[in-house]
């Protein structure tokens, strides 16, 4: 499945490997989480050029509540803006990467929403 162009408006930085941003396999190529975006750099008119991607809904990262992790918040930690865990966006909404799996928070545990693969 390839992602449509939307484009990532002005990024002064350039993704690439030792960039200092978690690189994620994404269908056929590298993204890089960036601030809660995946980004996908590729060439325009010969500059680099970001869009912004997600991870679809699919049988491999599900959106449900089939697969519940209690563990997730048994310490008290919860999922969101600076938890210390990479933010995705996932379907149309966000999820946190907790040892190659995609977490969702949801109520009083977390939804596993499948792997991803980190680089």
């Amino acid at each position: 499945m390839s992602q449509d162009c939307h484009s990532h408006p002005h990024h002064d930085h350039h993704h690439g490997p030792g960039c200092g941003h978690q690189a994620l396999q994404h269908e056929d190529h590298v993204d890089y989480l960036h601030d809660g975006h995946l980004h996908h750099p590729h060439e325009v008119d010969g500059l680099v050029h970001y869009d912004e991607h997600v991870i679809a809904i699919s049988a491999t990262n599900p959106d449900g509540c089939e697969h519940r992790l209690t563990a997730c918040q048994e310490d008290g930690h919860v999922h969101g803006p600076g938890c210390g865990h990479e933010a995705v966006p996932h379907g149309d909404h966000v999820d946190y990467i907790v040892d190659g799996r995609l977490h969702n928070p949801h109520g009083d545990h977390c939804d596993d929403h499948g792997p991803v693969t980190l680089l």
